[in-house]
């Protein structure tokens, strides 16, 4: 048996934790997050804060890399190109706070799939082999072929890193966990818009005897994975 130092319980529940049952979701490192003139850039909220992850994502992925058979899975938040898959209410809502999805001319529209923003950032870029995820929304599962790639490959625990902590990571989480996945989330591997937010997001998943999971660190995760390699 082995386990992750969390909180509120050892992860994951079972003691069952192997390179081919675990699979590390990196979920939204893109431009339009966490970079120079995205997304959450000219809405005007602080990069620092979303920034926060890379470093301890990019040490976490270098130890998950390191395992044999372990999965790797990268998510991208876009829309097509002709924005058909993007909900009038959320367009609505982006040009509110002055960054309008699709808005704009080729190179600079926000959130749009194979625009320089849409990009996972050069720091994270996925290797050949790993798994590219592409979703319209804010969850992992929605419009994707997540969970089909998930039980094919029989992997029951998911480690959640990634942007933003009370929006796409933690949609992912409850989309997970209410499909039987045996969810961790990294505190240090994830960051929001604000954060206080962050720890709100954090808190929940503890409430109730760990109700969405786990919450633990890279520190701890890198620690068991280095035991596996």
């Amino acid at each position: 048996m082995m386990f992750i130092e969390s909180t509120p319980y050892p992860y994951p529940y079972n003691g069952d934790f192997r390179a081919d049952n675990t699979a590390l979701v990196i979920i939204d490192m893109q431009i339009d997050f966490c970079g120079k003139g995205g997304y959450v850039d000219r809405m005007g909220y602080d990069l620092s804060l979303t920034r926060r992850a890379i470093e301890p994502i990019k040490r976490l992925l270098e130890a998950a890399r390191n395992v044999d058979g372990f999965t790797i899975i990268h998510t991208r938040e876009g829309h097509r190109e002709d924005l058909s898959d993007l909900p009038a209410n959320k367009k609505w809502r982006s040009k509110q706070i002055g960054a309008e999805i699709g808005s704009g001319k080729t190179g600079e529209k926000i959130l749009v799939r194979n625009e320089p923003g849409w990009q996972i950032i050069d720091e994270l870029t996925p290797m050949p082999g790993e798994i590219i995820i592409d979703k319209p929304g804010k969850g992992g599962f929605y419009a994707t072929d997540l969970d089909l790639i998930l039980r094919t490959k029989r992997i029951q625990n998911l480690i959640l890193t990634g942007i933003t902590t009370d929006v796409c990571v933690h949609t992912t989480m409850r989309e997970a966990n209410d499909r039987g996945y045996e969810c961790l989330i990294l505190e240090d591997c994830t960051g929001a818009t604000d954060y206080d937010n962050h720890l709100a997001a954090l808190k929940m998943v503890t409430m109730q005897g760990g109700v969405f999971g786990s919450v633990s660190n890279s520190v701890h995760v890198i620690e068991t994975l280095q035991s596996l390699a």
